[in-house]
C-alpha cells in the first residue's frame, strides 16, 4: 500500500524527467547520426557499400534508443504465433495493423531485439514523417514516404516503385514495413465502415479495411517471378472460396473497382527478376497483429512520459512464403482483405477474452533488452556528440584566426 502511495507521488515528477531526458536523448543522437553521415560522405563516393553498412550499424543504434524508451516505462511487447527466425535475413514484406503513434517503436522494440533487422530495414511512412525530427534520418537511411489521398496516389505508388527499384534493392535491404489500412484505426474506421456497408463486405471494428496499392506496387516489382508464382492464384482462390462458405465475408468484383480503393491503380506487372536473379524477391510475407490491453492503444506521448501504467502489447506473427500470395490484383485484394478479417477475428477474441490460438508455434514471449547495450550506445552518441562539438569550435576559431 505504501509503495502505491509512493508510486502515485513521484509520478508526475517522473514524467517530467523521463520527457527531458528523451528530448536530451533526441538532441545527441539525431544530430550526431546525422553528422557522422555527412563525415563519412567521401566514403560513399568511394565505396557506397561500406558506406550504407556503418549507416545501418547507427540507424539500428539510433532505433535502439527509441525501444529503450518504451521498455525503460515498462511497456512490455510479447510475441506470439509463428516462428519467424527464418525470414531474419531474407527479404520479408510485414504487414501490420496501424491503431497509434505507440506501433512504430513498439515494432522497434520487438525488432531491436532481433539480430540483423533493424540495419537493413525500409519503413513505408505517410509523407507528414518527413518533417518530424526523424525526417532527416529516414531521409538518409532511404526510407519511403507515401502521399495519402486519392489525388496523390496513382503518382505515389509509382514513386514507391521506383524507390524500390533504386534504393531498397541496391541498399540490399531486407525487411520492408507497410501498414496496408493507409492511417490510424481512430481516423479511417468510420470511412472503412461506410465502405464496408455500401459493398456488402463485413464491418469491422478493431482494424479497417486495406489499402491494396501499395502492396501490389511491391509484388509487382518484388513479387515471385511467374513460374514460381502460379500456384498462388490457386491458392488464393481455395481460400476465397472457403472464406464464403464460413462467413460469406468474398468480396465481389464489383467492390474492388470502386474508386474508394486503390487496389487496381497500380497494374504494371513487371513480375521483375532483379538483374535475373530470382533470389532478389521477396520471400516472406509477415503479417503481424498488434493488440493492446483492453483495446486502449499506447501513443507516443504515453511512452515519453511513461504516465500510463505498464501494461503489455501483444504481437501476433503469421509468416507466409510469398509464393502463397497472389499477383493479380483481385485475388491479391481478396488474400489481404481475408488477413484482416482474420485480424478482426482475433482481436475480438483477445478483447473479449484475453486469450489467443492455443496452436502458436512460439508461446507468449516477453522480448528482453540489453541494458549493457543501451548503456554503450548511449555512451557512444554522448562521446560522438562531445568530438563533434569539440571538432566544430576549432573551426570556429581556426576561422576566425584566419
Amino acid at each position: 500500500m505504501a509503495l502505491c502511495s509512493i508510486r502515485k507521488v513521484i509520478k508526475y515528477p517522473w514524467a517530467v524527467i523521463r520527457t527531458v531526458l528523451v528530448v536530451a536523448n533526441n538532441i545527441y543522437c539525431v544530430p550526431t547520426y546525422l553528422v557522422w553521415m555527412f563525415l563519412l560522405w567521401p566514403l560513399k563516393k568511394i565505396h557506397e557499400t561500406y558506406y550504407y553498412r556503418i549507416e545501418g550499424v547507427l540507424f539500428h543504434w539510433l532505433l535502439a534508443n527509441v525501444s529503450m524508451w518504451s521498455w525503460t516505462a515498462g511497456y512490455e511487447v510479447v510475441e506470439m504465433g509463428d516462428d519467424i527466425t527464418t525470414a531474419f535475413d531474407r527479404r520479408t514484406l510485414v504487414l501490420a495493423n496501424h491503431q497509434s503513434t505507440s506501433d512504430v517503436p513498439l515494432l522497434m522494440a520487438a525488432f531491436n531485439a532481433k539480430k540483423g533487422i533493424l540495419p537493413n530495414i525500409m519503413w513505408i511512412m505517410d509523407r507528414l514523417f518527413k518533417y518530424t525530427n526523424f525526417g532527416a534520418v529516414s531521409l538518409v537511411h532511404q526510407d519511403f514516404f507515401i502521399a495519402s489521398g486519392k489525388n496523390n496516389r496513382d503518382k505515389s505508388l509509382q514513386q514507391l516503385k521506383s524507390h524500390i527499384e533504386k534504393c531498397y534493392v541496391p541498399r540490399k535491404r531486407k525487411w520492408m514495413v507497410l501498414f496496408p489500412e493507409g492511417g490510424f484505426l481512430r481516423k479511417r474506421k468510420e470511412v472503412s465502415q461506410r465502405f464496408a456497408e455500401k459493398n456488402n463486405l463485413p464491418v469491422l471494428n478493431n482494424v479497417t479495411l486495406p489499402r491494396v496499392g501499395a502492396m501490389k506496387a511491391i509484388m509487382d516489382v518484388l513479387g515471385a517471378p511467374m513460374d514460381i508464382n502460379d500456384a498462388s492464384i490457386e491458392y488464393a482462390m481455395q481460400e476465397a472460396t472457403k472464406q464464403s462458405e464460413s462467413n460469406s465475408t468474398i468480396i465481389n468484383s464489383e467492390a474492388i473497382s470502386k474508386d474508394d480503393d486503390d487496389c487496381d491503380n497500380c497494374k504494371e506487372t513487371s513480375y521483375a527478376m532483379l538483374n535475373g536473379q530470382p533470389g532478389g524477391c521477396l520471400e516472406y510475407i509477415l503479417d503481424i497483429t498488434i493488440a493492446y490491453p483492453q483495446g486502449v492503444p499506447l501513443d507516443l506521448p504515453n511512452i515519453v512520459h511513461g504516465i500510463r501504467d505498464p501494461c503489455q502489447t501483444f504481437l501476433f506473427y503469421k509468416l507466409y512464403h510469398c509464393s502463397e500470395v497472389p499477383r493479380e490484383s483481385e485475388t491479391l485484394t481478396q488474400w489481404l482483405y481475408n488477413r484482416f478479417y482474420e485480424k478482426e477475428k482475433l482481436l475480438e477474441e483477445f478483447y473479449r477474452s484475453g486469450s489467443w490460438p492455443a496452436s502458436c508455434t512460439v508461446p507468449p514471449t516477453v522480448v528482453h533488452q540489453d541494458l549493457l547495450r543501451f548503456l554503450l550506445i548511449h555512451l557512444f552518441f554522448i562521446t560522438s556528440t562531445y568530438v563533434h562539438l569539440q571538432l566544430i569550435l576549432t573551426l570556429i576559431n581556426y576561422t576566425n584566426i584566419i
